[in-house]
């Protein structure tokens, strides 16, 4: 089988880690850089070109995108969706975990826990706001922050008016959001692929005082065995959001796991290196049953 994963480097970490599982399974990989994917749009005849070249044949397609590329990116996987090819994570289900509002809103409607969490934007509401979700401090986080970054903590009133006069003075959104104290500093990241949770780690922050835990601000992943609550909760999350592979973030607090980000493109080198487990294997493994399944005529039924 053909398999493409839309990366826009070779060199990645988790793009390199998926070819070589696609070759150990048999399988011939095609790694294209989605922003050098031209589309072609004709009367029953959509297709996809790269380097003046109609790209034909595949089997399944692995979609890497990043943050930055979110819009074309969306455009290059419906293409392939649109020609008929099984997509492990469609556009739909991408562009819902890149807004974060709206992945909370679908996990709140459909019963995963999570910090509760206010959006706002008239001044004379902050008070009750933060009276909402339990109070000072509280989480100040950009609707398009990523890997940690727009995400701050505010411990007065003074301090957290301050943070919001100068995001919406340069017209950024904002959520603010319940401070879960007992778990300053640390987090669960488990990586979900089909129905089940195939490895999850433990992030910490390294810098003392540092609440985020993300691994790309420094935190360290170590192993993490999660309970049957958090596993459940984990593949609940990504199939509300409609996902086949995906990277579900949760805090632990005294009332269980609460639920922070659902990541539709998530890297497994801290996961891979923290646990010791095939992550890109599994994904591999996965990808080849469910273009199998969908050659035969399966759906997987959506909640929404």
């Amino acid at each position: 089988m053909k398999i493409v994963v839309l990366s826009r480097k070779k060199s990645l970490y988790t793009t390199r880690r998926l070819v070589e599982a696609i070759k150990a399974w048999g399988h011939v990989p095609l790694v294209l850089d989605t922003l050098r994917c031209d589309l072609m749009l004709e009367k029953g005849r959509p297709q996809v070109f790269y380097e003046g070249k109609a790209v034909e044949g595949v089997g399944v397609v692995i979609p890497r995108i990043g943050a930055s590329i979110t819009a074309y990116g969306l455009a290059v996987v419906n293409q392939f969706d649109m020609m008929g090819v099984p997509v492990l994570n469609n556009s739909v289900p991408i562009a819902r975990s890149r807004d974060k509002l709206r992945s909370l809103q679908l996990l709140a409607r459909f019963g995963c826990d999570m910090p509760r969490t206010v959006m706002m934007r008239d001044r004379r509401d902050l008070a009750k706001a933060v009276e909402l979700i339990g109070g000072l401090p509280v989480i100040v986080k950009l609707l398009q922050g990523t890997q940690g970054v727009g995400v701050m903590l505010a411990h007065t009133h003074k301090e957290l008016q301050s943070l919001l006069d100068t995001m919406w003075t340069l017209d950024q959104e904002i959520l603010l959001q319940e401070f879960i104290a007992e778990s300053r500093g640390k987090d669960v990241r488990a990586l979900v692929v089909g129905d089940r949770v195939v490895g999850a780690m433990r992030r910490v922050a390294r810098v003392q005082g540092e609440f985020r835990s993300n691994i790309h601000r420094g935190g360290q992943g170590e192993p993490a065995a999660l309970s049957r609550s958090y596993a459940e909760e984990a593949v609940r999350a990504a199939r509300v959001m409609g996902l086949e592979v995906a990277g579900v973030d949760m805090l632990e607090s005294t009332a269980g796991p609460k639920i922070t980000e659902v990541n539709s493109s998530p890297g497994i080198e801290g996961l891979e290196r923290a646990t010791g487990i095939d992550v890109a294997g599994a994904i591999i493994a996965h990808a080849v049953e469910f273009a199998r399944a969908r050659a035969s005529g399966w759906t997987r039924q959506r909640q929404i």
